[in-house]
């Protein structure tokens, strides 16, 4: 996710002013999984494999009506278990083509009591029947579209407010989506686009997401879309849309082939089967790294596209374990936008970018007071922003170019479409010099104050 200007300055006064219990049931399947900052967030007892979600959504009304199946292997026996939705009113509920009785509870609970209780080990589906009229959650999931349309987007959260899923990101499953949408709409979603078809007054659209997915990375957008269709020298399908006022981004956009080329270079082969952007002209103060078509703001500009394609490797195809890890999303995101693609695509010394920041930053202690890992719950997309740049750039300087971009490479090879944390990063960089980093690592990483002159002018940093 990268910030607009509006949030950045909201961030900056911010600066200015400064587990849920074990589950004693072994047959009942945990409400939440214990991370730090959302201890309720995605459920115990099974591991998700697919989702296959149905919407049929009327933009003049805002009525949707959804059907979503879950097919999951139990890792527990279960007599009861949970999903997690906020969407609307849940009308059937069936578990193996068996009618199960549930129940909504808490923020964002639906407790399922199927027929017969599920084996350990073995495959299972459930389908969750649901309808009702939809409700903008500002930017945190569902929101609506100056067109009358609406799009997904929203971090840590935001599947929830659209189909019922295990949220977490140590969950993650293949994803298709077939919406089905007055036949003047549009509509746009991740992944590979396997249908579009008319007939009569409907549209029905289907996505499908070969690659693993985290529900946050899932997006659905229906609007009166203008598209842009490229394609790489590989054969890879670039799709882009624009919503009626975001057209002025499409100069941007063709510049797409150009930045995954760049970011291949840094990072590998692109990790997905297709990719694209979607561009809304709802006031968002942000932009998504939505799998394989991130969500853009109307201010998105250049720095934001290679921000968001960035992701497409630091978050989406490695994804962190806890939301205290979102260094490894934000502040790789951030390096490769602010630092690496102007100094290699735009010839400026990000040498002297990095000691003016330092300066001009070093004696005021907000800058310094929310640390980049285990930020804290509220505290997530701060100061890995302005601060994780900093830090990459030390690090890089400190280990020299081809240890740095080796060893970065090498932890995304070793961890794609999986999962991976701050302490894991800390401990493989390690592993490829003989230098001690504990004290470099504890000054970016863990301290409020600045690091220590010989962490932060590293290599030929000082001048």
């Amino acid at each position: 996710m990268r910030l607009s200007g509006l949030v950045c300055a909201a961030v900056a006064a911010l600066l200015l002013t400064a587990a849920g219990p074990a589950n004693a049931d072994p047959f009942v399947g945990a409400p939440g999984l214990g991370d730090p900052y959302y201890p309720l967030d995605g459920n115990g007892g099974y591991d998700v494999r697919h989702y296959d979600v149905s919407i049929d959504y009327d933009p003049p009304s805002r009525h949707l009506t959804g059907s979503a199946r879950i097919d999951a292997v139990a890792t527990q026996p279960l007599r009861v278990f949970n999903l997690d939705f906020a969407g609307p009113e849940v009308g059937m509920v069936s578990v193996n083509n068996q009618p199960a009785s549930f129940d909504r509870n808490g923020e964002h609970e639906l407790t399922v009591t199927p027929l017969l209780p599920i084996l350990p080990g073995l495959p299972f589906t459930v389908t969750v029947d649901y309808a009702g009229e939809m409700v903008s959650s500002e930017g945190e999931g569902w929101t609506f579209a100056p067109s009358g349309g609406a799009f997904v987007a929203g971090e840590p959260h935001s599947a929830t407010t659209w189909y019922p899923l295990n949220d977490t990101p140590l969950d993650k499953a293949t994803f298709a989506l077939h919406t089905t949408v007055p036949a003047e709409w549009e509509v746009m979603s991740n992944g590979l686009r396997t249908q579009d078809s008319v007939h009569a007054d409907k549209r029905t659209v289907s996505w499908e997401s070969r690659a693993p997915v985290i529900g946050y990375l899932t997006t659905v957008a229906i609007d009166h879309f203008v598209f842009l269709e490229q394609q790489r020298a590989n054969g890879t399908p670039l799709l882009s849309a624009f919503a009626p006022d975001a057209q002025h981004n499409v100069e941007i956009e063709e510049r797409l082939p150009e930045i995954l080329d760049f970011t291949e270079q840094l990072y590998g082969p692109y990790p997905f089967e297709a990719v694209g952007g979607i561009y809304v002209d709802a006031a968002i103060p942000f932009s998504l790294e939505t799998q394989t078509r991130p969500i853009y703001s109307p201010r998105a500009g250049l720095p934001t596209v290679v921000h968001e394609i960035a992701h497409q490797w630091w978050g989406d195809a490695v994804s962190v374990r806890q939301w205290s890890d979102i260094c490894l999303n934000e502040c790789f995101a951030s390096y490769t936008a602010d630092y690496l693609w102007p100094e290699r695509m735009e010839g400026e010394d990000v040498d002297a970018q990095y000691r003016q920041t330092i300066e001009k930053w070093y004696d005021e202690q907000r800058f310094w007071d929310i640390p980049l890992e285990n930020p804290g719950a509220g505290f997530e997309f701060t100061s890995v922003y302005y601060r994780g740049p900093l830090f990459l750039h030390a690090l890089r300087k400190q280990l020299g170019d081809d240890v740095f971009f080796g060893a970065i490479k090498e932890f995304l090879h070793r961890h794609a479409y999986g999962n991976a944390s701050m302490p894991e990063f800390r401990a493989f960089v390690q592993s490829k010099t003989r230098t001690d980093l504990t004290g470099f690592f504890d000054a970016w990483l863990n301290q409020t104050t600045p690091p220590a002159d010989e962490y932060l002018y590293p290599g030929d940093l000082r001048l």
